[in-house]
């Protein structure tokens, strides 16, 4: 796929233990209220060879309208809008050099393929488009939520999502402010069963040849990164992941 170029420039920094049951297993509580009772730092990751976030040319912070809860359409002239799973990302940030307390008014920057595994604003067809990226603030929670699909799996690397944390909204405007740069990775079984459903075929076979414990990536350890996904195609899934800032 368009896409491939992320699995050979993408370099991992984990922490070193691995799990693929789709639970976080780097804290523990509940996340929705913000109690979280044990936690730890996120992994530095590269943001890979797609950002869009003014390092490396197109620069989708600068759009405006780039702060949005769903970012399955483009926005500005680009008409363009992903097709796929209806998906519901989650993201909670807490400190944890501060007892797991919920982090609030930090910025996400939060971006992934679609379900042809390829990068708005980089790849061929849809270089135009901009759709499936965009920046939340946290809320008192320390939670982010994005209303997107489920990207697809391209060559080369095991399905995940990008994103960028910034201590706050002005800071979110170029990718060298960021205090995090990390990727959610997505669990296997949820995997299968959204590859099942139409438009998600070439992603089947790009699934079967990948692995956790290969990936370039989340090879070094994922119990940190690796989501926790709910619901079902139909009415559409939920992945949520505490990040230690």
């Amino acid at each position: 796929m368009a896409a491939t170029g992320e699995g050979a420039t993408e370099g991992s920094s984990g922490d070193g233990s691995t799990g693929e049951d789709g639970l976080d297993a780097g804290s523990s509580g509940d996340s929705s209220t913000g109690g979280i009772d044990s936690c730890s730092a996120i992994p530095q990751e590269t943001a890979g060879p797609y950002p869009s976030d003014g390092t490396n040319g197109p620069d989708a912070l600068s759009l405006s309208g780039i702060v949005r809860p769903d970012i399955r359409a483009s926005i500005g002239d680009a008409t363009g809008v992903a097709q796929g799973v209806l998906l519901t990302v989650t993201l909670t940030l807490v400190d944890p050099q501060d007892g797991c307390a919920p982090l609030a008014g930090h910025a996400v920057y939060l971006w992934h393929c679609n379900r042809d595994g390829q990068y708005s604003m980089y790849d061929a067809g849809i270089v135009g488009e901009n759709y499936l990226r965009g920046v939340q603030t946290s809320d008192e929670h320390g939670q982010v939520s994005f209303t997107t699909i489920f990207p697809g799996c391209y060559s080369g690397r095991w399905p995940h999502i990008h994103f960028e944390v910034y201590e706050d909204a002005a800071s979110a405007t170029n990718g060298d402010n960021a205090i995090v740069v990390s990727q959610l990775a997505l669990p296997e079984a949820a995997c299968a069963e959204v590859y099942a459903v139409d438009g998600y075929a070439a992603s089947v076979s790009n699934l079967a040849r990948a692995s956790l414990t290969s990936d370039n990536v989340f090879g070094d350890g994922v119990s940190l990164q690796l989501a926790e996904v709910t619901g079902d195609v139909d009415a559409g899934l939920e992945a949520s992941l505490v990040v230690g800032v």
